[in-house]
């Protein structure tokens, strides 16, 4: 069971920052991958960062460049921290955990968090 509490959403202009954290109810260590997703009205969820139990770190393109997905791992905290931020990257952000189960993973969701970014 994993527990993930996302935290730091909020209202800022254009080329401002944010940065979002997220609170794991377990040892990250234990986590395959830790990652930062978003979803806009009418747009599928995609993901925005991802960082692996090991440290490997992947951004989508949009965003390479401006955001850092890191983590304190004796806090078992994963953030977000959300540069030059542009109108098109307001959505919603939601942590996900991925867990290998041997056959699969299974995934963890946070309650998400509203950024909004205006122009």
């Amino acid at each position: 069971q994993v527990q993930l509490v996302e935290s730091g959403g909020g209202l800022v202009q254009a080329g401002g920052s944010l940065r979002l954290s997220c609170a794991v109810s377990r040892n990250i260590f234990t986590i395959n991958y830790m990652g930062w997703y978003r979803q806009a009205p009418g747009k599928q969820r995609e993901s925005v960062a991802t960082i692996r139990s090991g440290g490997t770190t992947d951004y989508a393109d949009s965003v390479k460049g401006r955001f850092t997905i890191s983590r304190d791992n004796a806090k078992n905290t994963v953030y977000l921290q959300m540069d030059s931020l542009k109108p098109e990257d307001t959505a919603v952000y939601f942590c996900n955990a991925k867990v290998w189960r041997g056959s699969d993973f299974q995934n963890w969701w946070g309650q998400g968090t509203q950024v909004t970014v205006s122009s």
